[in-house]
């Protein structure tokens, strides 16, 4: 990817004077906090901070009791805080902690198992500055949708190092799908998943969407869609395996961005006709982003997320020598470099509102060479979780390409909001969780396939230069992660019940039905 900039840094400020009370962080130190972990800690003071929020950007102190923000201040007295343990953050940017709302750990997927359990994948995400994680529930057809949830609570309950939720994916509807819509919406699952692709596996057609869409409006649920036209897919995948054409690199032919663009401008369609809101899960192309454009313009209620492959990656890669191309095998795939831009703006105009990984790691060497003999058997997905954050801070910020205010909205604030977390999560404010991520803008780094944070054999991102790195992450005050090594606990991370949707937060009205 071509840099046009060099990076900025965040002008630091002196630091805070010594203080009788326990000072557990300064600047990247390698002194950590020590609390209870996966409880709440007692009191933390932060220090002379650069506080950045999706609306402010502001040098503080903060006072944290008992995992909540209770007090945001110029200037804290440290003796009115005798007890507290103290966080100096001069010279230090300090965010919201990161949310990504899309993440597929130990999921069974094309004769495969994703490595990234719970566990590792939440202490990857921890590591990497993210707080909270909403992944995906995908259960099988005739599989009651209940009974799916209780399979991946089992799964996650007790085993993730940060904050988690779920989205239940709807590969099917009926008569029992309708009656237990309103039952794992009441547990807090508020948002489902369709899949316009994967043909005879998991799509829906547009009658079953059309169902989806009207029941999930009905009791305040958002819909999300994977966009790919699965018989234009199923089509070329054919035509390219009966011409021989059996390599990765044809995955790509085989997943056009027309195919995206349909199936995008389908779903908009549809909503539309159910007068339900509709969320579009990694975007990867501008054909597809024109069709968000075009919506929006006219005043429907249409989100979008895109994911850092499709901002930083492109399809050259699909023809690295030999079998290596598989590495990136994933749907929608790499696209050509010039969508990269578009979707970089389509962010800092607002047409996109957050960056999700699509976390979905297998491993190369066992894995994805599965696919040697027919890219169709290539285990689809990539890592992720664990450098989203790092990447969007360099790539985003420090490139100019956004503001750390943009920065806070799209990796936090955003998601937060659509998925009802927020005020809870998403932001740094006076009763919010004290999740929060700590950038030291002069530390660099680079990411290697020997340093990945994740349970697999490579890095999507091998070789990527970072510049600033999150040196200290606190999930709900307790620190889990310092200088990008996880020093919490997995099990300190509680399932979020999430509130329903609510239109009237992103300035449309309540849906009053056809």
């Amino acid at each position: 990817m071509k840099q046009t900039k060099k990076p900025t840094t965040t002008p630091t400020t002196k630091s805070a004077k010594k203080s009788k009370a326990k000072s557990i962080a300064k600047s990247g130190s390698d002194t950590a906090m020590k609390s209870s972990a996966g409880s709440s800690s007692g009191t933390i003071l932060i220090k002379s901070g650069a506080i950045h929020t999706a609306s402010d950007s502001f040098r503080a102190d903060l006072l944290v009791e008992h995992g909540k923000i209770v007090q945001i201040a110029a200037k804290i007295d440290t003796n009115f805080c005798h007890n507290a343990k103290v966080i100096n953050a001069a010279g230090l940017d300090v965010f919201p902690g990161g949310i990504d709302v899309h993440t597929h750990f130990e999921l069974p997927f094309m004769g495969a198992v994703s490595p990234d359990d719970f566990s590792s994948g939440t202490v990857a995400a921890a590591c990497g500055g993210t707080t909270t994680i909403v992944d995906f529930v995908i259960p099988s057809r005739g599989q009651r949708i209940t009974e799916a949830a209780k399979m991946w609570h089992n799964k996650a309950d007790g085993k993730c190092a940060v904050d988690y939720g779920f989205h239940i994916a709807l590969v099917e509807f009926n008569d029992q799908v309708a009656k237990d819509i309103p039952k794992v919406i009441a547990d807090g699952v508020t948002s489902f998943k369709c899949f316009l692709a994967y043909k005879n596996a998991l799509m829906v057609d547009d009658a079953q969407l059309l169902e989806i869409l009207y029941h999930a409006r009905e009791n305040g649920a958002l819909v999300s869609v994977h966009a790919e036209n699965g018989d234009m897919l199923t089509f070329l995948m054919k035509h390219l395996l009966e011409s021989g054409n059996t390599a990765p690199r044809f995955h790509s032919e085989a997943h056009p961005a027309i195919a995206e663009a349909e199936a995008t401008h389908r779903a908009i369609v549809l909503a539309s006709m159910a007068a339900a809101p509709l969320y579009i899960v990694h975007m990867s192309c501008n054909e597809a982003l024109e069709e968000v454009k075009i919506a929006r313009s006219r005043g429907q209620m249409v989100l979008a997320e895109t994911c850092p492959q499709y901002l930083l990656l492109d399809d050259e890669l699909y023809n690295q020598p030999g079998f290596e191309g598989a590495k990136w095998v994933m749907s929608p795939p790499l696209r050509h470099f010039s969508n990269q831009d578009p979707l970089w703006e389509g962010l800092r105009d607002g047409f996109v509102q957050t960056v999700a990984t699509d976390h979905c790691s297998f491993n190369y060497a066992t894995q994805k060479k599965m696919g040697k003999e027919k890219f169709t058997l290539i285990p689809n997905g990539i890592p992720g979780v664990g450098d989203r954050m790092n990447l969007l801070y360099t790539y985003g910020v420090c490139r100019g390409r956004f503001s750390p205010n943009q920065f806070a909205a799209i990796t936090a604030t955003n998601p937060a909001r659509i998925f009802g977390m927020y005020p809870q999560k998403g932001t740094i404010a006076v009763g919010s969780d004290a999740d929060l991520v700590f950038y030291d803008p002069k530390k660099k780094g680079k990411i290697t396939d020997k340093n990945t944070l994740h349970n697999v054999d490579y890095s999507a991102y091998n070789n990527f230069e970072l510049d600033g790195l999150p040196v200290l992450v606190l999930s709900r005050g307790v620190v889990v992660s310092k200088d990008q090594k996880f020093t919490g606990d997995t099990a300190h991370g509680r399932f979020l019940k999430r509130q329903p949707f609510t239109p009237s937060d992103w300035g449309f009205p309540e849906f009053e039905g056809f």
